[in-house]
């Protein structure tokens, strides 16, 4: 991983799309502090359309495209996307391999309560339409990615998949991932199929893997370096800040490359 100074102004002039990370990427303890909304209201201002990518529920997702200076939010690690349309309004995009699936979903919370002590469904699990969100980490008591790793494989040996992020391991039973469905938003919605060469992602943890490897351009704030040595595609740069710091450091920088 490569300073975020060394990105190159090549690829800031190009940029066209940002899609990023949101729990401990644009967040700090868990709050999105000013410095990091800001950084969004800058990059709406400088013509760049910005995405959210994250395991957050569809509840979340409903309120951020309605109250974020955002384009689009990928929503339950690429269940779905809310968007908005050529009239400002809100939709929504569905993967078609999302489906509810409820009773395995249980089965897979049962077996993943009895596992692993301590573990807990997480709080925001009723804003929810398709997986399953773990918490290890975003509440107390807080587990480690031992536990977090064990979480996991517990669901993949029951047949679904399952995404290990800072806080969660999310849970699902359907063909796709945030990547998957970034692709398959810009390409059938958008119309678009630059997204890789026009675009850069900035993330925080495994759930991010996909695209870290995917995106020529990519970056991880600091904080990325506690799991870095049970990843195996890290991103290509990555800041000196942490959380929401790290990603307003890499606004800037994408900013001042563009003499915006």
């Amino acid at each position: 991983m490569r300073p975020i100074h060394k990105l190159p102004q090549t690829c800031a002039r190009g940029l066209k799309y940002l899609l990023h990370d949101i729990d401990d990427t644009i967040t700090n303890d868990g709050k999105l502090l000013p410095w990091a909304y800001a950084a969004l209201w800058k990059l709406r201002g400088a013509g760049i359309r910005v995405i959210p990518v994250t395991g957050r529920p569809a509840g979340w997702c409903d309120l951020i495209i309605r109250q974020w200076p955002v384009d689009a939010v990928i929503g339950e690690n690429g269940a779905f996307v809310y968007y908005l349309d050529t009239n400002n309004e809100p939709k929504v995009f569905i993967h078609p391999s999302a489906v509810s699936t409820q009773t395995q979903l249980n089965a897979v919370r049962d077996a993943c309560l009895a596992g692993v002590p301590g573990c807990r469904v997480a709080k925001d699990q009723f804003a929810r339409l398709y997986d399953l969100a773990i918490d290890f980490c975003e509440d107390p008591p807080r587990l480690g990615l031992r536990e977090a790793g064990r979480i996991r494989d517990i669901a993949e040996e029951m047949g679904a998949r399952a995404k290990i992020s800072s806080i969660h391991v999310n849970i699902w039973f359907g063909e796709y991932d945030k990547l998957a469905m970034a692709k398959l938003f810009f390409e059938q919605v958008w119309g678009k199929i630059d997204m890789l060469e026009a675009g850069l992602f900035i993330g925080d943890s495994p759930n991010d893997e996909p695209m870290f490897a995917a995106f020529p351009a990519s970056c991880g704030v600091a904080n990325i370096r506690a799991f870095a040595d049970s990843m195996v595609h890290l991103p290509a740069y990555v800041t000196e800040g942490q959380g929401g710091a790290g990603f307003a450091e890499a606004v800037e920088r994408i900013l001042m490359l563009r003499g915006q």
